[in-house]
């Protein structure tokens, strides 16, 4: 059948550029159509869980199974996780060890990633916070959403 073609999806055509005015027989697009919705016509769900604010502080993510660490700079962090900037993010569903250190103060938790992109960055869910970077990261978010409110 490899050489056995349906008429049904050709069509005639013509083709200006050729300099002639002539018909030629032109293969008919059969791919079915998608179904392409306007921006405003799709409703967007936000998937966070509370708010995120922008925050500058050096981080390192650790990949709990083979150890391999990866140096970066969050700019931006929530009660739930944060953002980091980084070229070679690992994949999606990586588990992770995130150490963020800003001035004197050190956080920790393992996380997940759970959005990935090459040159660009990683989100970090955070999944395990001990006590004391809890207090760390309540204290981040509070100045975060003070310097927030004196920007706006």
């Amino acid at each position: 059948m490899g050489g056995c073609y349906h008429l049904a999806n050709y069509v005639w055509g013509q083709f200006p550029s050729c300099g002639q005015n002539r018909r030629t027989l032109v293969k008919r697009d059969v791919r079915p159509k998608r179904v392409v919705h306007r921006r405003q016509d799709v409703e967007y769900k936000e998937r966070r869980r509370g708010p995120r604010y922008p925050f500058i502080a050096s981080a390192e993510l650790i990949e709990q199974k083979a150890d391999v660490r990866i140096a970066s700079r969050v700019s931006e962090v929530s009660q739930n996780g944060c953002y980091l900037d980084m070229m070679n993010p690992f994949p999606q569903g990586t588990m992770v060890l995130v150490k963020i250190s800003a001035g004197e103060d050190f956080f920790q938790a393992k996380g997940k990633i759970v959005y990935s992109q090459m040159n660009m960055g990683a989100g970090v869910g955070f999944l395990e916070i001990d006590e004391a970077s809890q207090t760390v990261l309540d204290r981040w978010m509070d100045e975060a959403k003070k310097e927030s409110l004196k920007q706006a």
